[in-house]
């Protein structure tokens, strides 16, 4: 009899080890599959354009883009100087040629200066917006030798030789296109290494 009560005690202390043993299994698969489901879907980055470290992106529009280029403070600048940057917030369609800093700094020393003092600020707008083109164009939409109408009045010749752009302006200087098609909610913009001067 004894003999019997403590195979039974043997037998009821192995199957409760069992028992607990399975339920913590259950117990920690269900908690692996809890931290699985509760895991937040990573959210893609907006495929765009890199510019001055920057990734322009078609949800914004040109000067909210603009803004976050290291390459384009200058050009912001003289935009919120100049008043401007209302007009290319709104809807547009515009076509921007964006002048880098270094394309400033190629200008005869002061005149940057000198362009963003309050008096001077239709002559800045004028420039300003002799780089801007009513429309979005891209570069499928360009072609060598074709005229584009800018927004201050006078025209802008563009030109492609040997896979490269180029737009040259009244004054016969030549800017290159360095990142073309960089599209914006508004707009597109082509980032170039000189600043194009008009006749006026």
């Amino acid at each position: 009899m004894q003999k019997n009560l403590f195979s039974f005690l043997a037998v009821a202390a192995i199957s409760s080890s069992i028992f607990v043993a399975c339920n913590n299994e259950a117990k920690t698969d269900k908690t692996t599959t809890d931290t699985v489901t509760m895991e937040e879907p990573k959210m893609e980055e907006e495929k765009g354009v890199m510019v001055g470290g920057a990734n322009m992106v078609a949800s914004k529009d040109i000067v909210d883009n603009a803004a976050g280029s290291a390459d384009h403070t200058t050009l912001v600048a003289a935009v919120k100087a100049a008043d401007l940057v209302e007009t290319l917030k709104s809807a547009g369609p515009f076509t921007v040629f964006a002048p880098t800093n270094e394309a400033f700094n190629k200008l005869p020393a002061g005149t940057v200066d000198n362009l963003l003092k309050p008096e001077n600020k239709a002559a800045l707008a004028g420039i300003l917006t002799y780089h801007v083109v009513a429309g979005g164009f891209k570069s499928t939409d360009l072609k060598d030798g074709q005229k584009v109408k800018t927004v201050q009045g006078d025209e802008l010749t563009i030109g492609y030789k040997d896979g490269k752009w180029t737009v040259t302006d009244a004054k016969g200087g030549v800017a290159n296109i360095t990142i073309a098609d960089v599209i914006s909610s508004n707009g597109v913009t082509y980032v170039i290494d000189a600043v194009l001067m008009p006749k006026k």
